[in-house]
């Protein structure tokens, strides 16, 4: 399975890639962030993230977008930067066909460090464990990124199962007749 993680941002988007199944050593393909500049008009920025991830989904082909989940911050317009830019994401791996997971932040956290209240440190030295690296990935946006990828490859079988079972449980029931003679 190869998935690209999303760690959306208005200014840095982290992103990266990494191959591998659940029980497995993962490998990654490649970590990096998508640069805006602050005062650039919105939908310039907007456009930029789109090409950035247009050019990884390109170069990596990955089977998944895994992106994190936008949750309530205090600061309004930081929520609203991290929102589009996770919408941009979204849209360019559904133009492409791509299934999108959205994992909250303590979700990422708890399955690369056993924590869901661990610190960007902590995420960073498990990814760089994890991955085998030399050094952690930087910024943490490239790091948590990654972390999206390995959270999502680990999560997935179970999904899976999970959406397979609110399907049949779904599906409707024919009953079924005996024949009369």
């Amino acid at each position: 399975m190869r998935v690209l993680g999303v760690d959306p941002g208005l200014t840095r988007c982290g992103v990266g890639v990494v191959e591998g199944v659940a029980g497995r050593p993962l490998k990654m393909l490649g970590v990096g962030v998508v640069r805006t500049a602050a005062d650039a008009e919105l939908g310039d920025r907007l456009v930029t993230i789109e090409c950035g991830i247009e050019q990884w989904l390109d170069e990596y082909q990955p089977q998944f977008v895994a992106v994190e989940r936008v949750f309530s911050q205090h600061n309004v317009s930081t929520v609203m930067g991290t929102a589009q830019a996770s919408a941009v994401a979204m849209l360019c791996a559904a133009r492409r066909g791509l299934p999108v997971a959205l994992h909250t932040p303590s979700e990422v956290k708890a399955a690369v460090t056993g924590s869901g209240r661990a610190d960007k440190a902590q995420i960073g030295a498990m990814v760089t464990r994890l991955l085998r690296l030399d050094a952690p990935p930087k910024p943490a946006d490239a790091a948590d990124a990654l972390a999206l990828a390995i959270c999502h490859i680990w999560r997935a079988p179970a999904i899976n199962r999970l959406q397979q079972a609110h399907a049949a449980a779904r599906a409707p029931r024919i009953p079924v007749r005996k024949a009369t003679r």
